[in-house]
């Protein structure tokens, strides 16, 4: 699992059209993958969307910085002792460590991991390597030389722009240290943590640890820094897509388990104002004089200059002095710095969130006087009040409002994710460490605004911010209820079940075809080798995954085993069937003992088996292997379509032999073969040869009757130079879409390539003969 932190899906979209990120583009072109949009719920922050991937656990947190209410300090989540005590409480709450055996990178919490690195709950390498020989180290280094190389020329590459946009900075009036305390933490995030990170990744897949997840920080560095646009943050989006593009590649060579790369955002980010620049004073200033407005004597808050969270994640690479260079305010070089007295307003607002901690309980009427203060007089755009278990008062400017009533007058109807946005806001305000009063950001028709220091922003409820993805493969089976979109919770479940450790009761079920009739119908032909790739290993579910991701509606397979010794005994037809959720019938052309070897045809629709049979060798080479077809019809809007699948022999004259018993009167040349007829199979023969010319005498050859498709090979399947496999159809059915999944998956998991065609069906083509 490969997380983008703070990646927009409009941003990974401006990212993908601008040729920023190739290899994604090409997962989504070749390999059969599919964009989600990922709902990160709220608080849009790390802690709490990785609470919910790794622990199924909904809104862990109230924010990214919040006041603890056992130790009365304000605390941020980049601190390991928070981050540890938060991750205990998850494990207490949950059934089911997402992590578990397996490795974490650069995360706010482990997830259960038996191996972290880089951990906000765990800083710098993990113990096993910290513990490790220095002769196993130097052996490391130079198995990954490449990649140290790598970081070394990277290093000064990203040193050199780095101090490019030091220099900009300056220019535009920014703080002089700030700018310089920002280089070597950009060089650390964009390169150092992000290539170590894959190098650690790539050592764990080929031990076969059963889940690795790793998080790169640099794009939502650069964001928070320069903005979500900015040329600067979509520069560190090249590099991470080189990163994946590798870890992908290790993924599919290893050996020891059969990997699934999902790739996928926490959450987006906001281009922000910040709060204290707007107004030319702080939110702490601003709950101070709305206090003050209170009461003649004011209690006032601890003020201070708008924090943020730039810097500070460098710490995740471990190492004394890195701690105190970049040390978390309210950490251990800071103890005691945050903590509540008893006479103070505590504010944590580190982002577009904030909470309002007052020393003692306030009236209602008080909580609310304060609330209009912030938003007429100081133009806070929205302030939260639970007046309610189930109810939110909702203060602006142009009055109260109240949650879930008004969720679209507060956000606006056009927001993606309304419907879920008041259950979350409600929880994030019921969390136990939540503020008297929540401030936020943002509202529909206002500036999005963050009070902290920074030009992009997240853990808000704006658009932008919620909006993270999800990059999976086609064929992930998903659960995401009655929404158009998923969460972490939905890839928590999905992952377990993956994993085989899911503790629903009933596993995801596969997308279901869409019940109203269509006129096209997908055929795929596909010789699947005995399910032996092209690496040696018998994977069933393999070539399975190839067909699911074509989603056809009708598969003719040639080459299948059943209950051969060469291939684990396996009953091929019956386990691709199972997986496909299909009926089959199933004809072995060669019977010896109780090993069968022949054809089959699947498919989702209503199956009618014709005919099954062998077809005609040599008299003069009786050694040959045996050859045979099978015919079906397959129901269709109320019609019979006719399905005939075979493979031919390798002889020239026994190939015309055998295709001269097809055209016959006992196949196609049949008085029941009439409307809509398919001809389909590995028939060793090239379009130019006599065979395909006998056959396109009667049927059409469907890869020549597309204007915009240029005819293109199957086989073998790594440099598809032959066109063996063939789709021929009747003269009243039109070839609408020709497709050859060629993507890794396809390319190792049998020599041949599957061959794909969409069809029209006219309705009235049972009534035609050809």
């Amino acid at each position: 699992m490969l997380q983008i932190d703070g990646l927009s899906q409009p941003e990974l979209q401006r990212a993908l059209d601008r040729g920023e990120m190739p290899f994604l583009r090409r997962l989504l072109k070749k390999e059969h993958y599919t964009l989600h949009a990922h709902y990160s719920g709220l608080p849009a922050t790390t802690p709490a969307v990785q609470a919910e991937l790794f622990y199924g656990v909904k809104t862990a947190v109230p924010a990214f910085s919040y006041c603890d209410h056992c130790s009365g300090s304000v605390v941020k989540m980049l601190q390991p002792d928070t981050a540890a005590q938060v991750e205990d409480r998850l494990t207490k709450m949950s059934d089911e460590a997402l992590l578990k055996d397996g490795s974490a990178y650069s995360n706010i919490y482990t997830g259960g991991a038996a191996e972290s690195h880089f951990c906000a709950s765990a800083l710098g390498w993990g113990p096993a390597l910290r513990s490790a020989n220095p002769l196993v180290l130097l052996v490391l280094i130079i198995t990954n030389l490449y990649s140290v190389l790598r970081i070394i020329g990277l290093f000064f590459l990203e040193l050199g722009l780095a101090l490019g946009d030091f220099f900009r900075g300056l220019i535009k009036g920014h703080d002089f240290f700030s700018e310089l305390k920002f280089v070597p933490t950009r060089v650390a995030i964009s390169i150092v943590l992000r290539e170590l990170c894959v190098i650690g990744g790539k050592i764990d897949l080929s031990r076969g640890m059963p889940v690795v997840h790793i998080n790169f920080l640099g794009y939502d560095e650069q964001s928070h820094r320069r903005g979500p646009s900015s040329l600067f943050a979509h520069w560190t989006l090249k590099g991470i897509d080189d990163s994946i593009a590798r870890l992908w590649r290790a993924a599919n060579r290893a050996q020891w388990r059969r990997y699934e790369v999902w790739i996928y955002s926490d959450h987006g980010q906001a281009k922000v104002k910040p709060y204290h620049q707007l107004r030319g004073y702080s939110l702490e200033q601003a709950v101070e004089q709305s206090f003050a407005r209170l009461h003649a004597q004011p209690v006032s808050p601890s003020v201070r200059k708008a924090d943020s969270i730039q810097t500070q994640r460098v710490r995740l690479l471990g190492g004394n002095k890195v701690q105190r260079l970049f040390a978390v305010r309210g950490g251990p070089a800071n103890a005691g710095q945050d903590r509540v007295t008893e006479a103070a307003i505590q504010v944590a607002a580190l982002g577009p969130v904030g909470h309002i901690y007052f020393p003692a309980p306030l009236t209602e009427q008080d909580y609310h006087f304060v609330a209009t203060e912030l938003v007429v007089e100081h133009k806070v755009p929205l302030v939260l009040r639970l007046e309610a278990p189930d109810l939110l008062r909702a203060t602006t400017d142009d009055g109260d409002f109240y949650l879930p009533h008004d969720s679209a007058r507060i956000f606006g109807a056009e927001h993606p994710f309304l419907d879920s946005l008041s259950d979350d806001l409600l929880r994030l305000c019921q969390h136990a460490d939540a503020g008297d009063l929540v401030v936020m950001g943002w509202r529909n028709g206002v500036t999005a605004q963050s009070f902290a220091d920074e030009n992009g922003a997240h853990a808000g409820a704006t658009p932008e911010e919620t909006n993270g993805f999800a990059l999976l493969p086609a064929d992930t089976l998903l659960v995401s209820g009655n929404n158009s979109y998923l969460r972490p919770r939905d890839l928590y479940h999905a992952a377990l079940h993956y994993l085989g450790r899911s503790p629903q009761q009933q596993a995801p079920s596969r997308s279901a075809r869409p019940a109203e009739q269509t006129d096209t119908l997908r055929v795929m032909t596909y010789n699947v080798h005995s399910c032996i790739g092209l690496d040696g290993k018998v994977d069933v579910e393999r070539v399975a995954r190839v067909i699911a991701q074509a989603n056809p509606d009708v598969v003719a397979l040639q080459e299948l085993d059943v209950g051969r010794d060469r291939s684990l005994g396996l009953d091929q037809a019956q386990l691709i069937a199972r997986y496909l959720e299909m009926e089959f019938h199933f004809h072995p052309a060669m019977h010896m003992e109780e090993e069968r070897y022949g054809d089959a045809i699947l498919t989702h629709l209503p199956l009618r088996l014709v005919k099954a049979g062998p077809l005609p060798g040599l008299a003069d080479r009786p050694k040959l292997e045996p050859r045979g077809a099978i015919w079906a019809a397959v129901q269709f809007n109320g019609q019979e379509v006719q399905i005939i699948n075979t493979h031919l022999g390798l002889q020239p004259r026994e190939r015309l032999a055998q295709i001269d018993c097809l055209l016959g009167k006992d196949w196609l040349g049949h008085a029941d073969c009439r409307g809509p007829v398919v001809l389909c199979g590995d028939l060793n023969a090239q379009p130019n040869s006599q065979v395909c010319r006998r056959i396109t005498a009667q049927l059409q050859d469907s890869q020549t009757l597309l204007a915009q498709h240029r005819p293109a090979g199957t086989f073998p399947s790594r440099f598809a130079a032959l066109r063996i496999d063939h789709i021929f159809v009747s003269q009243a059915v039109a070839v609408t879409a020709v497709d050859i999944p060629s993507s890794q998956l396809a390319k190792v998991a049998s020599d041949h390539l599957p061959l794909l065609v969409q069809l029209r069906i006219p309705h009235d083509a049972a009534s035609m003969t050809d």
